[in-house]
């Protein structure tokens, strides 16, 4: 019994109430399990740390000035304080000994409910009990003393005890016609409302009147294919209403699309204020779990995408019209934003090169500087809201981080140039750009690689390791951010140093067995007044130009390409798909190694130099991934501290292609 009384008082004190008038608008916060990290081991002067996993509820107000851009927000049901109400969970990593923080707190903006700056971790095994040293590798996040809070925003997660999910209001009684599309590469008799994303499966709006006229099922043959209706009697909606059935089968290689009625939309942008309230709380808050000065966001794709959003919408203001945060780390964006403000919005929908086609992803305007489109005569700037003469709402400091994958699937030159690709267009003085050259999306393919593109010399995944670049500059942005010790300078290619091109005008080495990619994603000008949206002129989509190898040029270039034992392409064709087979894999690119001997090189006919010929021998070649890799220290493109990794990875890939 004194055991179960010493438990109950113990959760108790786990659960903070918070008075209205230093609520930052988190109402409360219940901690469901704290728990030691690594055992309780020291990370470095920062000492040991805690664990916390929670719920955090929030109230809105729909009358105040920086909530109204939440659409639907006044429909939704209020409390008896007139605000509407919301709750998410988060897992919270601090300092046991609050004095050893370093005063920043870094807020991952979780991609699908699941954890991102483990990119930021070296050695860190995903797979791990995430209470365990094993679990983040070498630590850097805690070593220099962040606190991490990873926050749920989104609320299409499906169920299940790993992904963060958020919990946000409901309009009951309001109806509309919403969209899905699939892109079928398996024979299927039944496809999801919901967006698929891997082995994931989002939870989609379901339909309201299976029956009703308004629902429609199309195919065709491609994205910008004519849509051919499928008769009514050949199609049903599942018995559950979340997915559509079709008796004798989908065929591979179409693209197929539903559109239909459904009911009570969600809230959703009540989850971008979500964000934004709980770094408020924690800077503003002396009673929070985890005061701190400064807050940074980190977002990856998706949540990449969801800051940009989040910018231009005005989001970094809270309630009281404090700025929100001091530092923003959008990676993997490209000229993206989102679904995740408006009617029947479904976060987890994107737009990939060959799939979730025509969603309001890339849609004007794309930089943060203001221009006009020559096509609509619309003007606008993604960054309009920032008002820099007011100390309250002052511009936070921003990295857009792209790889080469960014400029062929996501449209990221239209971040810094015009519309037609005419001209470049700049940043904000606040805004650094840095793109990670010939990198895929995100984070780096496997190594060693494990699967051939076809029987060529070529492999699916480029292992270019492109976490080392992103921690140095994430310490850069905590720098300057607290310390205000000016980054880099912005590193990416451009029209006027000749390192950004038209696709047609990309000169590559036609490499024996190896197909090049030649359609890029192509994002449109949208309708979307209707469903599904009408198709307007496409926008100018350019890409790096690259060096004789075939590897990107004008940004940032890793070991990997100062030191080349291969090309690595930021992009994967579809090759051995039913359909599309010239269009681009979501997210992947493609290695392919240097011929290893002069020979070799001859017998293939690759116009590529051999590595016998660039090296003579592996302690010639590592000298030069060593002088690369203190080359980039000084540029502050890599840490010290990680420049035996680079070495070590790039033995080890010198290794792997010898005896490949």
């Amino acid at each position: 019994m004194k055991i179960r009384v010493l438990r109950l008082a113990a959760a108790l004190l786990l659960l903070v109430s918070l008075p209205r008038a230093a609520a930052a608008r988190v109402v409360r916060v219940v901690v469901d399990r704290r728990e030691p990290v690594a055992g309780g081991a020291a990370f470095g002067a920062a000492g040991a740390y805690e664990r916390l996993v929670g719920r955090v509820f929030y109230a809105f107000d729909p009358n105040n000035p920086h909530d109204r851009q939440i659409v639907d927000l006044a429909l939704a049901p209020r409390n008896a304080a007139g605000e509407v109400e919301a709750w998410g969970e988060f897992v919270m990593l601090r300092p046991v000994d609050p004095g050893r923080a370093s005063g920043v707190t870094l807020v991952d903006v979780v991609n699908r409910g699941g954890m991102t700056v483990r990119v930021f971790h070296l050695d860190a095994q995903p797979g791990a009990a995430p209470n365990s040293a094993e679990f983040y590798g070498d630590a850097l996040l805690l070593k220099r003393g962040l606190t991490v809070v990873m926050v749920g925003w989104q609320w299409d997660i499906p169920a299940g005890d790993g992904p963060l999910h958020f919990h946000p209001p409901v309009v009951h009684g309001v109806t509309g016609l919403v969209r899905s599309d699939i892109t079928v590469d398996a024979p299927t008799t039944t496809i999801p409302l919901g967006h698929r994303v891997g082995t994931s499966q989002a939870v989609g709006y379901p339909v309201s009147d299976p029956d009703g006229p308004a629902n429609v099922l199309t195919v065709r043959d491609g994205p910008t294919a004519e849509r051919r209706v499928v008769p009514r009697a050949a199609w049903r909606f599942t018995a559950d209403r979340t997915g559509v059935e079709m008796p004798n089968g989908f065929v591979a290689g179409k693209i197929y699309e539903v559109v239909y009625r459904a009911a009570d939309p969600v809230v959703v942008g009540t989850g971008l204020a979500a964000v934004r309230d709980m770094i408020a709380w924690l800077k503003h808050d002396p009673a929070s779990l985890a005061p701190t000065r400064y807050g940074i966001a980190y977002g990856v794709s998706q949540t990449g995408r969801f800051l940009r959003h989040f910018l231009y919408q005005g989001f970094n203001t809270d309630e009281r019209g404090r700025v929100a945060f001091d530092g923003i780390f959008a990676h993997t964006a490209g000229a993206g934003r989102g679904s995740f403000n408006h009617r029947f919005a479904q976060p987890s929908r994107d737009a990939q090169p060959y799939s979730t086609f025509f969603y309001p992803t890339d849609v004007f305007p794309f930089t943060s500087l203001e221009e006009t489109d020559p096509v609509t005569g619309a003007r606008g700037a993604l960054r309009a809201n920032v008002v820099t003469k007011n100390a309250t709402t002052a511009a936070p400091k921003v990295f857009y981080v792209d790889g080469g994958y960014e400029y062929w699937g996501r449209a990221a030159s239209l971040t810094h140039t015009t519309v037609d690709g005419a001209k470049d267009v700049g940043f904000l003085p606040s805004e650094r750009r840095y793109v990670i050259n010939s990198a895929q999306h995100s984070s780096p393919g496997p190594f060693p690689p494990n699967a051939r593109v076809d029987s060529g010399p070529a492999w699916k995944g480029s292992p270019l390791d492109q976490r080392l670049a992103l921690r140095a500059l994430l310490v850069a942005l905590v720098d300057w951010v607290k310390d205000g010790r000016e980054p880099p300078p912005s590193r990416y290619p451009t029209l006027a140093s000749h390192t950004l091109v038209r696709v047609d005008s990309l000169r590559r080495p036609e490499i024996p067995g190896v197909v090049l990619a030649r359609t890029p994603y192509q994002p449109y000008r949208f309708d979307f007044t209707a469903e599904p949206p009408t198709l307007g002129a496409p926008y100018t989509v350019l890409v790096p130009r690259v060096d004789s190898l075939g590897n990107d040029l004008g940004g940032i270039r890793s070991v990997e390409l100062h030191a080349p034992l291969a090309t690595y392409f930021p992009w994967q064709l579809r090759l051995g798909l039913p359909a599309g087979t010239d269009r681009l894999v979501s997210f992947a690119g493609t290695f392919v190694p240097l011929p290893r001997t002069e020979a070799e090189r001859a017998s293939r006919g690759d116009p590529r130099p051999s590595i016998e010929r660039l090296y003579g021998s592996r302690d010639a070649y590592l000298t030069s991934v060593d002088a690369a890799a203190r080359s980039l220290v000084a540029q502050r493109f890599m840490l010290p501290d990680d420049v035996s990794a680079a070495h070590a990875r790039m033995a080890a890939t010198w290794d792997w292609i010898a005896q490949h």
